[in-house]
């Protein structure tokens, strides 16, 4: 596996302790760009995560993938995968390993098993819209 980090994900690395984690995922949510109102539709919501997020794919207009969440950790987490999933090639998006870039990154053990239940549908809708 590929454990280049990108910008994003770099910061969440670097962090020391369960605190600048949770912190570095807040900063990472926050320079998050926000999805316009229009595609916060159903159609968009990613089903079974506790807190609402929404996923659009356009293969023609790059980022490819963006998405939004309304809870700071989740959407901290959203914006590692989707670094992740923009810098991909397009054939390599439904193949690559979310779940183990996040282990990686010290992610996975970090987060409670709901959020953890929650990022599984978010990497599920990822490789479906892609692959």
């Amino acid at each position: 596996m590929n454990t280049h980090t990108l910008p994003v994900a770099q910061q969440i690395v670097a962090a020391s302790g369960w605190d600048e984690l949770t912190r570095q995922l807040m900063l990472a949510g926050k320079a998050l760009p926000d999805i316009p109102p229009e595609l916060k539709v159903a159609e968009n919501q990613v089903p079974g995560c506790q807190s609402r997020v929404w996923l659009t794919y356009d293969p023609v207009s790059p980022p490819a993938l963006c998405g939004f969440s309304e809870a700071k950790i989740i959407r901290g987490v959203l914006a590692i995968l989707l670094e992740k999933a923009n810098s991909l090639p397009v054939a390599a998006r439904g193949e690559y390993d979310f779940e183990e870039y996040l282990k990686i990154l010290g992610v996975s053990r970090n987060i409670s098993q709901s959020r953890a239940d929650g990022v599984a549908q978010i990497i599920r809708q990822i490789n479906q819209m892609t692959s």
